[in-house]
């Protein structure tokens, strides 16, 4: 109930609002209409100032121009930065690939070298044939490096 007299009011208010009528009950009746107001007359400064405000001068399509051409030089240059992105990092691709696949062709190189080396061959000859020997503990001298994880030799071991 409450709900359809507020829906009323505001058909009242939307049809007064537009022709000066509204609902009273069940039976329309015609209040007095709305005067017109008259309008306000402008001064000629302000109607001039309306005037320029609204027109476009040449300078302002100028400016118009200038800043729709830099607009569009900007995003040609983004396109083209892009472009030059893209086709970088396809480069980048091709060459990381590149190297898995040398990587791979060297690992490969490198186990089929050292599984034909024999290394009891190498101890034999080395033993046999060019005197070598084992050192013995006495020989053995042991350092321990600082901050470094090797050791440089600048001159020679001492004897003692």
């Amino acid at each position: 109930m409450a709900s359809t007299r507020n829906r009323n009011r505001y058909d009242n208010r939307r049809v007064q609002g537009r022709q000066a009528y509204y609902e009273d009950g069940n039976a329309a009746r015609r209040l007095e209409e709305v005067p017109v107001r008259p309008k306000k007359k402008l001064s000629k400064t302000a109607q001039k100032n309306r005037a320029k405000s609204t027109n476009m001068g040449k300078g302002y399509i100028v400016f118009l121009i200038l800043v729709c051409a830099l607009a569009t030089g900007a995003c040609v240059h983004y396109i083209k930065l892009t472009a030059l992105v893209t086709a970088q990092k396809s480069a980048v691709d091709a060459k990381e690939l590149e190297l898995n696949e040398l990587k791979s062709d060297n690992d490969a190189y490198y186990s089929e070298i050292m599984t034909n080396v024999d290394l009891e061959e190498i101890r034999d000859r080395a033993i046999n044939e060019l005197g070598m020997e084992y050192a013995a503990e006495d020989q053995i001298k042991y350092y321990t490096p600082g901050n470094n994880n090797y050791v440089r030799q600048y001159q020679d071991v001492p004897e003692k």
